[in-house]
């Protein structure tokens, strides 16, 4: 049956490094330690080969990064090949959509499996002459039990299962009901082709498993050609023996199924890969259950599959994650044999570690408070230069506008403030990034609310690029925006989804829904930008200095007007805490 195989700095502070880094070499966890050993021990003819084998009914979330990353990963890494492999099994639940989405995320990761394009509907032909294999050798009966009898019949963790009825039926009629289950013939439920394995096995998966079953429905590749599908445990062990994958990677979930895969591989006397079980990801204030995902989305919690919100890669994509963060994440995280939650806080350092690289500073007020200089010159407007990134001298400068008439963070002024608030207030110095040294004279009120609406201060020309001759200091440094030279936009604040840090851990009858943070996500109207981005793309990051991270969502170009989400803030919460990540 096998194919013929191919051979801020802002708030960030830290010390610039200067000195050039090689890549660190992967670690040798206990998955790689395998392979090593069977690549030298001359096992599979020294080949490695992996596929990542997604099932086509929804999207990729954080933890199919993980797996991707270890398989393409371990493929590169001993010289071998990774196939893209769809498990497209059950029509009902699957869609172009999906594929075309996993492709795109595959991609964006950084990945590549050439033409190594595959799905389990190509093999159905095989598949189904595997099945008629087996029941020629009598390992498999055509049962007319209904699900719900099915289930009764299997028995529990305690006891034993019962054989159906059915089980004792000859092969020819076997033969004969199977085929005419292909053609048509009876409707859906009516009847199923099972393993006869053994109903009293210890392992609940061994006990006469469910092998065809009977769906009247389009598939989205081989349309109404066939009206019986096999269920994943056959198709998914019998795909990657025609593949001939070596490794076969899996979470720890399918442990259980490895005897079940192993019989079948065992009875029909095909290649037989080796599997290995590793433990699945999971990060606190998130679920990745892809029945809950779907849920968020079909109840309207989210906008859909790629809300920023979401842990799905498209989520994060449009959030502004960066595909080399998230390698870097799964990289860290490595693989082990235990299930454990990962907390959130590391896959946000990851983000920050990398943008605060590669991001371009740029100065943005969320909440304006107009500034009025009365001693700056009238009409005048200046150039002032600014840096890009301080972590890389190659980005460069620009040039920013300066007028008598800017915008500030509301909440860099008190008017009273406490005694260890060193922003800008009465009579108080501060300075302007890049720009001058200002002092707040007064305010000007809202005659009706009494609010202030406008602050009236003086420059000191002498301090021009931030710094005073006469040696004097301030405490504090706001940035700014030119009031007539600023671009307005929308910016959406993203938090976690969910209050509670395992928000699958519900107590009996209690819904994960119950957790839904109402505060995950907050639309600022009347923002100001400085002109650099007024044509800045979608999808662009940036550090918003003293802020975050912020990019450019796709709405911009939808909605006609500058649309940010915010990536990440600056506050660095994993380096508070100790690393524990989980044994390897």
């Amino acid at each position: 049956m096998r194919k013929d195989v191919k051979k801020e700095t802002g708030s960030e502070k830290r010390e610039p490094d200067t000195k050039q880094k090689e890549p660190a070499a992967p670690q040798l966890d206990f998955i790689r330690m395998i392979v090593k050993a069977d690549t030298e021990s001359g096992k599979f003819g020294g080949r490695v080969h992996t596929r990542f084998p997604p099932e086509p009914n929804g999207y990729l979330h954080i933890g199919h990064a993980k797996s991707i990353c270890l398989n393409f990963g371990i493929a590169a890494e001993f010289d071998g090949m990774c196939n893209l492999r769809f498990d497209d099994t059950n029509p009902v639940k699957e869609e172009v959509e999906y594929v075309e989405s996993i492709k795109r995320d595959v991609r964006w990761l950084g990945f590549n499996w050439d033409d190594r394009e595959y799905y389990a509907s190509d093999y159905f032909e095989q598949l189904y002459q595997a099945a008629v294999d087996l029941i020629k050798k009598g390992k498999a009966y055509v049962c007319d039990l209904s699900p719900r009898e099915i289930k009764e019949y299997r028995g529990t963790l305690t006891e034993p299962g019962k054989d159906s009825p059915y089980r004792s039926r000859s092969v020819e009629e076997n033969l004969d009901l199977f085929e005419r289950m292909r053609k048509g013939e009876f409707p859906d439920g009516s009847r199923t082709l099972r393993a006869k394995i053994d109903m009293k096995s210890g392992n609940i998966n061994m006990r006469d498993p469910v092998i065809y079953r009977i769906l009247h429905a389009p598939h989205h590749r081989t349309g109404d050609a066939w009206c019986i599908y096999p269920l994943y445990d056959f198709a998914h062990c019998l795909s990657d023996s025609i593949e001939g994958i070596t490794h076969s990677i899996c979470t720890l979930e399918f442990e259980d199924h490895r005897p079940l895969y192993d019989w079948f591989l065992d009875q029909l006397g095909v290649y037989h890969p080796r599997q290995i079980e590793f433990a699945r990801l999971n990060v606190s204030y998130t679920v990745l259950s892809k029945r809950k995902l779907i849920r968020l989305v079909e109840e309207g919690i989210v906008s859909g599959w790629d809300d920023p919100r979401m842990p799905t890669i498209s989520g994060l994509r449009r959030r502004g994650y960066t595909p080399e963060a998230i390698r870097n994440f799964c990289d860290r995280i490595g693989v082990a044999k235990r299930d454990s939650v990962v907390d959130v806080s590391l896959l946000e350092y990851c983000v920050r570690e990398d943008l605060n690289r590669r991001a371009p500073r740029v100065m943005a007020v969320l909440n304006p408070m107009r500034v009025v200089i009365d001693n700056y010159p009238p009409d005048a407007v200046e150039e002032l230069e600014a840096i890009n990134n301080p972590e890389d001298p190659g980005m460069g400068t620009r040039k920013v506008p300066f007028s008598g008439v800017l915008y500030i963070e509301r909440e860099d002024f008190l008017e009273n403030p406490p005694q260890q608030f060193y922003r800008l207030a009465p009579g108080r110095e501060v300075r302007l990034r890049y720009a001058y040294f200002i002092t707040c004279t007064g305010v000007v009120r809202d005659p009706d609310t009494g609010d202030i609406v406008e602050l009236r201060c003086t420059y000191d020309p002498a301090t021009r690029g931030g710094d005073a001759p006469d040696g004097r200091k301030v405490k504090s440094t706001l940035h700014w925006v030119s009031a007539a030279h600023a671009c307005e936009a929308e910016v959406r604040l993203y938090d976690h989804l969910f209050t509670k840090a395992d928000p699958d851990e519900t107590a009996e009858g209690e819904d994960f829904m119950a957790y839904i943070n109402p505060d995950s996500l907050r639309i600022l109207h009347g923002c100001f930008v400085e002109k650099s981005l007024a044509e800045a793309p979608v999808g662009a990051f940036y550090q918003f200095e003293r802020q975050g991270y912020f990019c450019v969502d796709p709405d911009t170009t939808r909605r006609g007007k500058l649309v940010f989400n915010r990536i990440v803030t600056l506050r660095d919460t994993w380096a508070k805490i100790q690393k524990t990540l989980a044994p390897r």
